[in-house]
């Protein structure tokens, strides 16, 4: 099935340039040219994926992802031309999967493209539901409950949790977990994945500030713990 990418940026030219080589590489392109008219235009395509600039006038991107979010989880990849770390925290931490900075190759934004859309519709292995301490994630139908509440992950929050409750108890370092959810050919920072296991934390955990499920291994990275602390 044909994927509709939603490409929202205020300048006309990179818009129609972007446009037209995603539809050469297979893809469905809609376009908006701020987060306001994005907004519109999300909620009637449904598009499989959003490629987001952040600079915009009416809305920017990010009050677009503040309002989006609360919609829907469809990824976000930003489009950003603003260099600085703080800049980047901000995007994640608002619920964008990925980056890429401007100017980009068209090569390179096609590969991060592909590579988020195949995380979400890659074959579920064998074990497709999984429960540890209280935690149930459905590979199939990519739905999380933590003690019978619905909880909805972004993409890269879904695949960070299967990860773990793949193997409970087991420690991940941040270059592990970005290479779990990003490639081994990824070029985010590690930081990136302090960024979205907060937003994870923020979303199963009772009290986000004292975690019980996803543990802060210092020095090391994180895990899951197999069995949970008592009360």
């Amino acid at each position: 099935m044909t994927k509709t990418i939603l490409v929202v940026d205020d300048k006309a030219s990179l818009r129609n340039l972007v446009k037209e080589y995603l539809t050469e590489e297979g893809f469905r392109v809609v376009t908006a040219n701020n987060g306001r008219e994005a907004l519109f235009v999300a909620r009637h395509e449904k598009p499989d994926l959003i490629l987001l600039d952040i600079m915009m006038p009416e809305m920017d991107g990010h009050a677009f992802m503040r309002a989006y979010r609360q919609e829907c989880e469809t990824p976000i990849i930003l489009l950003t031309a603003k260099l600085e770390e703080s800049d980047k925290v901000l995007g994640l931490e608002l619920g964008a999967d990925d980056y890429v900075t401007k100017p980009f190759g068209m090569r390179e934004l096609v590969a991060r493209i592909r590579a988020v859309l195949r995380r979400m519709d890659k074959g579920a292995p064998p074990a497709e539901v999984l429960r540890v301490a209280g935690i149930t994630l459905d590979r199939g139908t990519r739905r999380v409950q933590v003690n019978d509440q619905e909880a909805r992950l972004t993409p890269t929050e879904f695949d960070l949790l299967a990860a773990f409750m793949s193997a409970p108890g087991q420690v991940f370092s941040r270059q592990a977990l970005l290479d779990q959810v990003q490639g081994t050919d990824s070029a985010s920072f590690d930081r990136a994945i302090d960024v979205h296991i907060r937003n994870l934390r923020i979303k199963i955990e009772p009290d986000p500030g004292h975690p019980r499920y996803i543990e802060t291994v210092f020095g090391i990275g994180y895990r899951l713990r197999a069995e949970l602390p008592e009360e």
